[in-house]
């Protein structure tokens, strides 16, 4: 027997399909596909039809209905922001307690050093007024 590619034997895979074979399968097929064509357009009827019966009831109900509509909006859209921002004061209250007790959290380096520099440059403010304060009591004195 021959070995094949994938190491089975041409033996176990058949080299030509018969004819009644290929019309089962063509039969199979063409009785899927036209059944599902039929049920597509069945649904198609189905969905114009409930269109129909529901447009006027739609325009009768608009004025209730869309103001309705807006307000369940906005509702959803004030407790998803009030989740969303509950859970972020959390997160940053949590971070906030982990930093202090020096669990030492994710971004307390970068925080440290800002910190620093920030200190730094207040330190420098700070000379440079008092330097600039006595050249200027200074000044005036010798004037």
């Amino acid at each position: 027997s021959h070995q094949t590619q994938y190491g089975g034997t041409m033996q176990n895979q058949p080299q030509y399909q018969t004819k009644s074979y290929q019309a089962v399968k063509a039969a199979t097929a063409a009785t899927a596909g036209g059944s599902l064509l039929v049920l597509s357009g069945l649904i198609l009827v189905a969905t114009v039809i409930a269109l129909t019966m529901a447009t006027p009831l739609l325009v009768i109900f608009s004025p209730v209905l869309v103001p309705a509509l807006i307000t369940v909006g906005l509702v959803i859209t004030g407790f998803l922001a009030s989740g969303g921002f509950g859970v972020a004061a959390i997160t940053v209250l949590s971070w906030i307690y982990r930093y202090v007790t020096g669990r030492h959290p994710v971004g307390a380096d970068s925080l440290d050093q800002a910190r620093m520099r920030i200190s730094g440059k207040a330190r420098e403010m700070k000379d440079r007024a008092s330097d600039f304060g006595q050249q200027h009591v200074s000044g005036q004195q010798t004037s």
